[in-house]
């Protein structure tokens, strides 16, 4: 997988997303296909992933296809649903918003390699705005706390990296502090569409249907695993493979990741050991109030 200054290459998505928004889905998924499915991101009881059915029925709820997490756990929107306590006392988090676990990214990946004749080639796309993801001027948006060494030498680090001009800063335009990805990435083109734009990669599905993609995408966070976090990466945003036979959209503001397609491979993904995942209409609404089963 390669990084590409060659934005040309997302611009069949941009004809079949809406532009102004209409509030749907096709916000940000691309109409036209076959059919939809919507793969739901786990939550958590303790430490524990659950699946949304599992957690509709700790709170007398009903699990379906436009289910929505504030109305499953019965929580109102304002109220946040990020930690809550079932009836029978036990605590649920929220699934992650604009995120796919990575263990699902390689589930998915296998089933949407068989629905392809290009698994090896296509688009990659990552969201810009990822805290750390980019490099730029002053900062990149994130900062680490040192879990080891001499506390005497991590002070003195800290405070020469503190130290400031004050009177002649001003005057001085900010350094580059680096990102996650190298400068010309940062600086280069973007796949800019209607809500949100992108880095775009040049790769195929068949690279994220490894236990280990995470070890080998270029967005791999090595600035984190230099200060002993473990080896991670970011879920990719949107995928589709070069002769367009589905898209993936993982929305950064959607708990759960839409695959538009065949049939045949919406109906291979709901019955995927591993996958919770529902097959939906076109024109779906997926905001906080579309859960008419389990609300108002």
């Amino acid at each position: 997988m390669r990084w590409t200054g060659d934005a040309a290459a997302g611009d069949w998505l941009k004809r079949l997303i809406d532009d102004p928004p209409r509030f749907t889905m096709h916000d940000v998924v691309p109409r036209g296909f076959a059919a939809y499915a919507r793969v739901f991101h786990p939550a958590f009881c303790g430490d524990d992933a659950v699946t949304w059915a599992e957690t509709a029925d700790a709170f007398g709820t009903t699990m379906h296809p436009r289910a929505q997490w504030n109305r499953i756990v019965r929580v109102a929107p304002e109220d946040g649903a990020q930690q809550v306590v079932a009836p029978d006392g036990r605590e649920f988090f929220a699934p992650q918003e604009g995120g796919l676990d990575a263990g699902i990214v390689s589930i998915l990946a296998r089933v949407l390699a068989e629905h392809t004749t290009t698994p090896d080639a296509g688009g990659v796309a990552l969201w810009e705005g990822w805290g750390g993801l980019l490099g730029g001027y002053g900062t990149n948006g994130r900062g680490f706390f040192s879990l080891g060494g001499d506390p005497v030498d991590r002070a003195r680090d800290f405070l020469a990296r503190s130290t400031r001009d004050v009177l002649n800063e001003v005057f001085l335009k900010g350094r580059w502090q680096d990102g996650i990805l190298s400068r010309e990435i940062s600086e280069g083109t973007r796949l800019r569409l209607p809500m949100r734009e992108h880095v775009l990669f040049e790769g195929g599905i068949r690279e994220f249907a490894a236990a280990d993609w995470e070890l080998h995408v270029p967005w791999r966070d090595l600035p984190a695993e230099q200060h002993g976090f473990p080896p991670s990466a970011l879920s990719p945003s949107i995928v589709w493979p070069d002769d367009h036979a589905w898209v993936l959209v993982t929305e950064v503001d959607y708990d759960s990741t839409i695959i538009a397609g065949s049939r045949a491979l919406i109906a291979a993904a709901c019955a995927t050991a591993g996958l919770e995942a529902s097959a939906i209409p076109a024109e779906t609404r997926l905001t906080w109030d579309s859960d008419e089963v389990n609300g108002p």
